[in-house]
């Protein structure tokens, strides 16, 4: 049974959409890291790296905004069976771009597969602009003149690695887009103003094991084969940042690879691939920790469960595959069921609420959504300084802290850090101002925070204390 939850559109939907193609390691995701001005895609010497089709909407000022789309290379014959479905994903590109980067390697000069590719992007009759990438310097300019025959008109020569002639890109790149105009504003395009006033995307970082579903939950959730889905662990490499809208709130989902040990990794890629799974959950506003409700919490779930507390994330845990899990049983049954068999497993995740999905039969993809939003709501209502100083000091009273080397901490004054409220889920950070900060022990902490929650639970939130030592009046005259 499919989610009956009202049904989601493309975040960027209104905006002109640029695919960026070529044959295996011409560079493809180098320029497409240039282009969005940051290094989402995995740039490796290994054909065949990129395998999803990665989407990243780009702003420059005074230009078009567009979204920019990588796909993998057309025409490689990779050794793990992912050939065919590399060229399904950049078909699909194709068919839906209204402009085409065509990338060649001018270094190699024309090869079949680019023979065969420009034959393809003849006959899909859209605007295509010829990169002939690899040209570092100008005395090389000339390489690029042998791809004129392709029909397109003149290649920009340009370097990914240097960044060279990338302003020649986005001029030729600006006029094309001019035809397909641009996001409501002056001219076509949104004044600095109003980019300001924009509220930003709540970024999904969705992390796991390898095959837990990861990928699978993706495409249930934008109704679409966006991310390649496979059996065999490892499918995603990279950290897919895809755009999305849900009831007039947007989105950014990523995928994210599946998270191994490092010593149970099999080549670099993979070691670069965790990198940027590491590095998408600190970036994120909000982790979904994807468990597979089949099997139940292993080691690997809780090493990455360990990460995402680490970076003292926002985190909702997502049990997968939840048809799986005794099916005869009611819905609320299984979730208690399963509560009690996990509660143990991710004792360091208490403040994580259990969100129980199938995104095979897409069922109950609603409810990740409403929990999401919860926690958005909780972040914003922070605890009031006069009721945050009565609970600490009620604990204390209550449950005083141990001595260490003959002292005792003493809470002189609590508030919490106004900075991160401008982040789309800001995460509770309290300042505690004691007499020696060393006398906070993580046991304590812990205490107190409990304290907190016993009355603002703030699901799916964690709490950040930073603890600073304040001399008394005599410690300064005595300085």
């Amino acid at each position: 049974m499919a989610d009956p939850d009202s049904s989601p559109t493309a975040a960027v939907a209104s905006l002109p959409r640029v695919a960026i193609v070529g044959r295996p390691n011409v560079g493809k995701s180098a320029i497409f890291n240039r282009l969005v001005g940051r290094p989402i895609a995995i740039v490796h010497d290994q054909p065949g790296v990129t395998r999803d089709r990665i989407a990243s909407e780009c702003r420059r000022p005074g230009l078009y905004a567009y979204e920019l789309t990588d796909t993998g290379g057309i025409g490689a014959t990779l050794d793990d069976g992912f050939a065919a479905q590399v060229r399904a994903e950049a078909d699909i590109a194709i068919e839906t771009a209204d402009v085409i980067l065509f990338a060649v390697d001018a270094r190699e000069g024309i090869t079949t597969i680019d023979l065969e590719l420009c034959q393809v992007l003849q006959k899909s009759g859209r605007k295509v602009i010829l990169i002939a990438n690899k040209i570092d310097t100008p005395r090389s300019d000339p390489h690029a003149a042998e791809f004129s025959t392709f029909g397109f008109g003149a290649p920009v020569p340009l370097s990914a690695a240097h960044g060279r002639n990338f302003d020649l890109l986005e001029r030729r790149l600006n006029q094309e887009l001019a035809a397909f105009g641009g996001p409501v504003g002056k001219e076509g395009r949104k004044s600095p103003e109003e980019l300001a006033d924009e509220k930003p995307p709540c970024r999904i970082a969705i992390v796991g094991r390898p095959n837990v579903g990861k990928s699978s939950l993706v495409n249930a959730i934008l109704k679409d084969e966006r991310t390649i889905v496979s059996d065999v662990a490892g499918t995603t490499r990279d950290a897919v940042d895809i755009p999305y809208s849900r009831n007039g709130r947007d989105y950014v989902l990523i995928d994210t690879a599946g998270l191994r040990r490092r010593q149970q990794m099999d080549t670099s890629v993979e070691v670069f691939s965790a990198m940027r799974t590491e590095r998408s959950i600190r970036r994120a506003d909000v982790c979904l920790l994807v468990i597979d409700a089949a099997t139940g919490v292993v080691s690997g779930d809780r090493r990455i469960a360990r990460t995402v507390l680490d970076a003292n994330k926002p985190c909702l845990i997502l049990l997968n595959k939840f048809d799986l899990y005794h099916p005869e049983a009611r819905y609320h049954d299984r979730i208690e069921q399963f509560r009690e068999e996990t509660g143990d497993d991710l004792f360091f995740l208490p403040y994580a609420p259990r969100v129980a999905v199938s995104a095979k039969d897409r069922q109950h993809l609603g409810k990740i959504f409403k929990s999401i939003d919860k926690v958005r709501r909780g972040a914003q209502s922070p605890v009031p300084t006069g009721v945050l100083n009565r609970l600490l000091r009620e604990a204390i009273e209550r449950n005083p802290p141990p001595m260490k080397g003959g002292k005792r901490l003493k809470l002189l004054y609590a508030t919490q850090k106004r900075e991160d409220r401008e982040r789309v889920v800001p995460v509770p950070e309290y300042l505690l101002f004691v007499n020696y900060a060393n006398l906070l022990t993580r046991t304590y902490e812990r205490f107190l925070e409990a304290q907190i929650r016993d009355q603002f639970p703030m699901e799916g939130l964690p709490f950040v204390f930073t603890v600073k030592s304040r001399r008394k009046p005599e410690d300064r005259k005595a300085k």
